[in-house]
């Protein structure tokens, strides 16, 4: 049984998938920009990408933006993510820096959740996930694989650990090489769901050839997808209003039946 994970009124594991919107400008002022278009969408959560913003080294200027951006898409909850290099993101960070920018997020109150990678490792993982729960936020564990899709029994084995750690939802992005790959990560998902899962799942494949896992989450077990209100932080991402329409098509045909 899945327990699900309600932030400000917001849902996940439970009902259609959520939609969640990226801001990911430069600056302050780019930041604000993007915020006040993700708040004018159907989005039901706003992530903020910090790897992307040129002062991400300033913890204060960080948690003071932050503010900025949870004020201007109220009442969505907001998730802060600092995306390493080695799985996408923009920057490469030390485990020292890394926690303590995203125990400043989540200590704020601005930060609904916090994003954590699982390849930092398992005692790392679960340390900082408890102390970002102890501040206040629900924490998504999250791992990127850009070259390639695991197999099925790696893709359940890696949410199964993200679990183990202590995070409150498990994230997995993988890139298909071939449409096969996509039945791959999608036969991961209803497994996992139905035999291993008692945490909200986030699944996607990535790119044109995933687009699909972004839309049929209710049917296979995805509680949460990215849609792209104006510059989009992964390939594939289909823009908010398009998603929103096909994701309540799906929900009132009665997709998990």
């Amino acid at each position: 049984m899945i327990e699900a994970v309600t932030v400000k009124g917001v849902t996940l594991g439970a009902g259609r998938p959520k939609i969640c919107v990226p801001v990911v400008g430069r600056t302050a002022e780019d930041l604000t920009a993007q915020a006040n278009i993700a708040a004018a969408t159907k989005a039901d959560l706003v992530e903020w990408r910090v790897d992307h913003f040129q002062g991400w080294q300033d913890t204060k200027q960080v948690v003071a933006v932050l503010g900025q951006i949870a004020k201007i898409v109220a009442p969505r909850p907001v998730l802060f993510t600092f995306r390493t290099d080695r799985e996408g993101g923009e920057q490469a960070i030390t485990p020292e820096a890394y926690a303590e920018l995203n125990l400043a997020a989540a200590a704020s109150g601005y930060a609904a959740l916090v994003d954590v990678e699982l390849f930092f490792g398992d005692d790392f993982v679960r340390k900082l996930a408890k102390e970002l729960q102890q501040a206040g936020a629900k924490v998504i564990c999250s791992n990127h694989d850009f070259d390639k899709t695991p197999s099925e029994e790696e893709i359940i084995h890696r949410l199964c650990r993200m679990q183990e750690l202590g995070a409150d939802v498990l994230k997995i992005a993988v890139m298909p090489v071939c449409t096969t790959d996509v039945l791959v990560l999608l036969s991961a998902t209803v497994k996992m769901k139905e035999q291993y899962a008692r945490k909200p799942l986030v699944t996607m494949s990535m790119s044109g050839t995933g687009v699909v896992s972004r839309l049929a989450g209710e049917t296979f077990g995805s509680a949460m997808t990215f849609g792209a209100a104006g510059k989009a932080s992964a390939p594939g991402q289909v823009g908010v209003e398009e998603l929103y329409e096909t994701l309540e098509v799906l929900h009132k045909s009665g997709a998990t039946s």
